[in-house]
């Protein structure tokens, strides 16, 4: 079996090397990445941190092919994605990325298995029974494989995050991106969801989790901090959040 998340390359997973982001409108321009490099091996688990507005989740939507980069280098797997087109950032996206957000992004009136099973659908060469198969055993990885035929208005939050986890994990994607993965989740959800997390990562999977949470944060392998749109050391951290008065929350207690 294929482990969910390992590719056996000797290429980092992702490379990137001064990254840009610059979204316009008629009187306005927002450097909303500015020359970020970052690379991420299999196995690792990173985190990138930082306050609102600092980059985090247009970082992880370049990383993802949701968006493409103004300026710099780009390598998933060893393949130049920069400059792709969207249609062939699709196409990547759908092999090689596995999605985990904030918001579930659950289909209300699609069962677990039909919302686990939807990015498979897109997946050439891959029968039913293939199909049926990695849903199953996605579903069985994130302990909710007795919840097959509910629809997710019948789950709590907890359940419908383990079922987008899931969802990512039946694709067999190089790299799991959650972007605040326990945002929308109380504090015993939350730390539910960040377990398996820890456990993905434990069984082999490459991740990187966009979070605000310091205390989540510091649970990944390697914390990558960010701030107006740049990554800086930890300590460059500490004082550019003490002089802009930025305060960062942490895990909900209770």
């Amino acid at each position: 079996m294929k482990t969910p998340g390992i590719h056996q390359n000797a290429a980092p997973v992702i490379a990137i090397d001064g990254l840009s982001k610059v979204f316009q409108t008629d009187d306005l321009e927002t450097h909303a990445l500015q020359e970020v490099s970052l690379t991420i091996a299999a196995g690792d688990f990173v985190a990138i941190t930082g306050p609102s507005g600092c980059g985090k989740s247009t970082l992880l939507s370049v990383l993802g092919l949701l968006d493409a980069p103004s300026a710099g280098r780009y390598s998933l797997n060893g393949r130049d994605v920069a400059v792709l087109a969207a249609r062939e950032r699709a196409a990547i996206r759908n092999q090689e990325v596995g999605f985990i957000f904030q918001s579930f992004n659950l289909i209300a009136d699609l069962s677990v298995e039909d919302n686990v099973g939807l990015p498979l659908t897109y997946r050439a060469g891959l029968d039913k029974a293939e199909r049926q198969r990695r849903i199953r055993e996605a579903l069985e990885m994130v302990g909710m494989s007795h919840r097959l035929k509910h629809y997710p208005a019948q789950l709590s939050g907890g359940q419908q995050q383990r079922v987008a986890v899931a969802r990512a994990l039946a694709g067999q994607p190089a790299i799991l991106l959650a972007d605040e993965p326990t945002g929308n989740l109380d504090s015993r959800n939350g730390e539910a969801v960040m377990t398996l997390l820890e456990e993905l990562h434990a069984a082999g999977s490459t991740l990187c989790m966009v979070t605000h949470d310091q205390r989540f944060a510091e649970r990944a392998g390697r914390i990558v901090h960010m701030f107006d749109g740049r990554t800086v050391d930890a300590a460059a951290f500490e004082r550019l959040c003490h002089e802009d008065g930025v305060s960062l929350p942490r895990a909900r207690a209770g």
